[in-house]
């Protein structure tokens, strides 16, 4: 019975700091604030001897809370034993994983502490909040020796209320970041993507009134393309407080008051806007008020439905030119860095002549789909529900579902995204439907604005392809990965096949490709070669045509991105090689053969 009540109090403690973790400012780089990224030093802690001690006992769960890696203690005296010296330790850029940047930590993954000493003049009418746009994978986070709490999932942004826990002058923060991989988790343990660990996204230091702009959606109407509507949200739950909406451009203004948990619903009617498009990437200066805090925004309005086998964005139909990336820097090793990185990938993707990303297979930075608002890339936006997970785990749905509800919370305000993905090729079965129907519903409880998608699987018999899953139900879209001329069948051989589609509803091929080591020439039946993967393009293409109901497609991939899993010594070298472009930025030949039919689609959908 003792050890029980400890383990119910371990859990209890667990739960206290996952849930302290506040809820989300919308637009946190708007507000006032400093930035943490820079220089952090790094203890390496394999055995995790910063958080347990030798009985393996949490540190931070005793009744003194002390004698962990993050009280940062400093050698009073000669004689004081400390295993440990922050100041003493190597120093990564943060933001950035660690594997990339040293040498010995590739293919490492384990736990990794990390410090940051900053000054701080905290006012005794503001409010504090300390926020990460992303630790890989789970972020035990302290500030001045005390704990914050903790976050799951290496994707999505994350804060913590730090309002009265602030010095006066200097004032340290300390991550334990673990990037292990657990069947439990999201993503499981098996991925087709390199496991990046540390701190890989912004850490700041927001400041914000006291009573202050908490949350917002300002988006057309699914249903009433006449009708902007939404809601703000703000800090103090109290009914009768006064928000005002102004899009000073478009002549529409707003007022509101807020109901008694503090949201003041918006609708504004509409006689003319300048839509949002890939070819009119219009953007509106949007300022958002209350009594005492102002919030300004760049917003655009489209529509984005389907009908029958179409899909119409702001009432036109339209055929989606796209392509699949990751969040990698091909060039250089590591996560993408900032704006720059994120622009030339983008770019690359203009230059192919697409209309349409997936940021694929997890939640990108908040950034990336603010550069396609500004370029007028249309965006499938994903959850890492990867492969098999532990479908009939509770906690293991309730990881996911946050993972997705924190996606749609971020970037509801982006035109450019239209999709919300719930997956990619997940197996048939019965505890998967379930998970992933839940998955769909609570997508349509948070936005009915956008689509719901997900990346399923085909199946063949004889010469069928067949796309028969029950979860294509739940979904807008019938899109799914086919990997024809590469994993099964030559690229010559795909004419004798047809597709069998259960639904009548628009196709989206979400994944199509094949490898290619860029400079390694042979004829078209020579494997790895990047004649082998312009052939394969060059029988895809009219292989996917001949179903009346595509309507878009993102082959796989935009660039070669790296891989524990591809391990062919001389031409993966741990990449997976289906990149349109090089780890060198070279375009391959199977590029030119995308663009031309994006070049000729485009033309026919003006």
């Amino acid at each position: 019975m003792i050890k029980l009540n400890k383990y119910l109090l371990l859990l209890l403690l667990s739960v206290t700091f996952f849930s302290a973790n506040a809820q989300l400012v919308q637009n946190i780089f708007g507000r006032k604030h400093i930035s943490l990224n820079g220089r952090w030093n790094y203890i390496i802690d394999p055995y995790e001897m910063g958080y347990y001690d030798y009985r393996h006992e949490p540190f931070d769960q005793t009744k003194s809370g002390k004698g962990g890696f993050y009280d940062d203690r400093e050698q009073m005296n000669k004689s004081e034993l400390i295993e440990y010296n922050f100041d003493l330790s190597p120093t990564m850029k943060i933001p950035g994983d660690w594997n990339s940047q040293v040498e010995k930590l590739q293919f490492y993954e384990g736990t990794i502490w990390l410090r940051q000493k900053f000054i701080a003049n905290p006012a005794t009418d503001k409010k504090y909040v300390l926020y990460f746009g992303a630790v890989n994978y789970e972020a035990h986070v302290y500030l001045n020796g005390k704990k914050l709490g903790v976050h799951k999932g290496g994707f999505t942004p994350f804060q913590f209320d730090v309002t009265g826990k602030l010095k006066d002058g200097e004032n340290f923060v300390v991550v334990k970041a673990d990037n292990t991989r657990k069947q439990d988790e999201i993503p499981t343990v098996n991925t087709d993507w390199w496991n990046y660990g540390g701190i890989t996204r912004d850490v700041l230091l927001a400041e914000l009134p006291s009573d202050y702009i908490l949350d917002y959606k300002v988006q057309l109407s699914r249903s009433n393309p006449k009708q902007i509507e939404g809601f703000v949200k703000l800090s103090n739950a109290a009914a009768g407080q006064t928000v005002t909406v102004d899009i000073p451009e478009a002549g529409l203004k707003t007022t509101a008051k807020t109901d008694a948990s503090g949201i003041a619903k918006i609708n504004i009617p509409v006689k003319k806007l300048n839509l949002w498009s890939p070819e009119n990437p219009k953007l509106y200066q949007v300022s958002i008020t209350s009594a005492t805090d102002k919030v300004d925004e760049k917003i655009g309005f489209r529509t984005i439905e389907t009908r029958g086998q179409d899909i119409l964005l702001n009432g036109k139909s339209i055929f989606l030119r796209g392509i699949s990336m990751h969040d990698e820097n091909p060039l250089i090793q590591g996560r993408l860095r900032g704006e720059g990185d994120m622009r030339m990938m983008l770019q690359w993707a203009k230059e192919l002549n697409c209309n349409y990303v997936r940021l694929a297979h997890y939640t990108h930075n908040e950034q990336m789909n603010r550069l396609a608002d500004e370029m007028g890339l249309l965006v499938w936006a994903e959850v890492p529900v990867y492969w098999t997970i532990s479908w009939e785990n509770p906690n293991t749905y309730q990881n996911a579902e946050k993972q997705l509800s924190d996606m749609i919370e971020r970037d509801k305000n982006r035109a450019a995204v239209i999709i919300w993905s719930i997956g990619n090729e997940t197996p048939l079965g019965e505890p998967r439907f379930k998970f992933m129907s839940k998955l769909a519903d609570k997508v349509r409880e948070l936005d009915q604005t956008r689509l719901v998608g997900a990346a399923l699987e085909v199946h063949r018999k004889g010469f069928n392809v067949i796309v028969d899953d029950p979860l294509g139900e739940k979904l807008d879209l019938v899109s799914f990965n086919q990997y024809g001329g590469w994993y099964w069948e030559l690229p010559k051989e795909l004419s004798k096949y047809k597709f069998d589609i259960k639904y009548n509803k628009p196709v989206i091929i979400t994944e199509v490709g094949g490898d290619a080591l860029a400079g390694y020439h042979a004829d078209e039946d020579t494997r790895w070669s990047e004649e082998f993967q312009e052939s394969l393009y060059k029988h895809q293409i009219p292989f996917m045509n001949t179903m009346s109901g595509l309507r878009g497609m993102t082959p796989w991939i935009l660039t070669d991105f790296r891989s524990p899993r591809r391990q062919h010594p001389f031409f993966q070298d741990f990449w997976n090689r289906k990149g349109l472009i090089s780890e060198t930025g070279k375009k391959k030949k199977a590029f030119f053969v995308l663009k031309d039919f994006y070049d000729q689609t485009a033309a026919k959908y003006k």
